[in-house]
């Protein structure tokens, strides 16, 4: 069991939790909580850490994991390294509040726009531009899941995925849903207009309300930053601008919201 904080593995997993740079130099990022870990899939665990009680919650739900857990460390070759800690040490690399004592360490899928989009014919994509909030990130991954995204697209001033706090907010859904960062959001986008995908901007200056487009071709809706919107260059590309109407004294709506109400309606058109 490992019961200092100054163990090289525990660092590690605090280093993890509050750097980008390191999560991606290592393509690994944090899980808390027993939900969480019921959904990961097991061939992207590299590393668990549980305290006793952790180690009861999951005993009998994922005996595979549970049993490679002795009372000090035990390496399957063919499965990830499951490590004991105490209390007092999970406390110090937990993110929340209230532990659950389960943490993993998981490998960062490897997803290829280009297979996504040849392999299906409704083609949905989310692009994000400048997404901020940590919470609209992860809100946004949920409604994107529940509606059937092909991918999501999103620039590197997003938000990053796999930050905590946007990792708790997808709800597991960061598991399942393709995200695709892109260095260069201009050059990604006209690529996917070769793919025959239409480009609908979500922009206060539109015209035409969004349940009034025609979405039965490939498509993907630009959703930007929460302050500032799309910026000219993206919205240039769009093949259209599309509004959410409002009424009151409202300017604009959450980029969440924003988001949902557009794939849902990509949604009805279909069923």
């Amino acid at each position: 069991m490992i019961t200092s904080i100054t163990n090289q593995k525990i660092k590690n997993v605090t280093a993890l939790l509050t750097s980008t740079r390191l999560r991606r130099e290592q393509n690994a990022y944090v899980i808390e909580g027993v939900k969480a870990f019921m959904e990961a899939p097991a061939s992207q665990i590299r590393q668990v850490f549980l305290t006793q009680d952790g180690y009861e919650k999951i005993r009998v739900k994922r005996p595979e994991i549970a049993s490679l857990v002795t009372d000090g460390t035990m390496q399957n070759l063919k499965g990830p390294i499951c490590e004991l800690v105490s209390d007092e040490v999970f406390a110090r690399m937990s993110d929340t509040k209230t532990p659950q004592g389960v943490l993993c360490v998981m490998s960062m899928p490897q997803w290829s726009a280009r297979t996504l989009l040849e392999e299906r014919d409704d083609v949905l994509v989310l692009v994000l531009e400048g997404i901020q909030d940590p919470g609209n990130l992860g809100t946004m991954i949920r409604s994107a899941e529940a509606a059937g995204v092909t991918m999501v697209l999103a620039d590197l001033q997003t938000a990053d995925l796999y930050g905590p706090k946007v990792v708790r907010s997808t709800m597991g859904a960061i598991f399942r849903v393709p995200v695709i960062y892109s260095d260069n959001l201009e050059k990604s986008l006209r690529r996917l207009k070769t793919y025959g995908v239409q480009l609908f901007a979500a922009h206060l200056q539109a015209k035409q309300d969004y349940w009034g487009t025609n979405y039965s071709r490939k498509c993907a809706f630009l959703i930007g930053n929460e302050g500032n919107g799309l910026s000219d260059g993206i919205t240039a590309l769009a093949d259209r601008l599309v509004r959410i109407p409002m009424d009151g004294e409202v300017e604009s709506l959450n980029a969440s919201v924003a988001a949902s109400l557009l794939l849902y309606e990509w949604k009805r058109q279909r069923f």
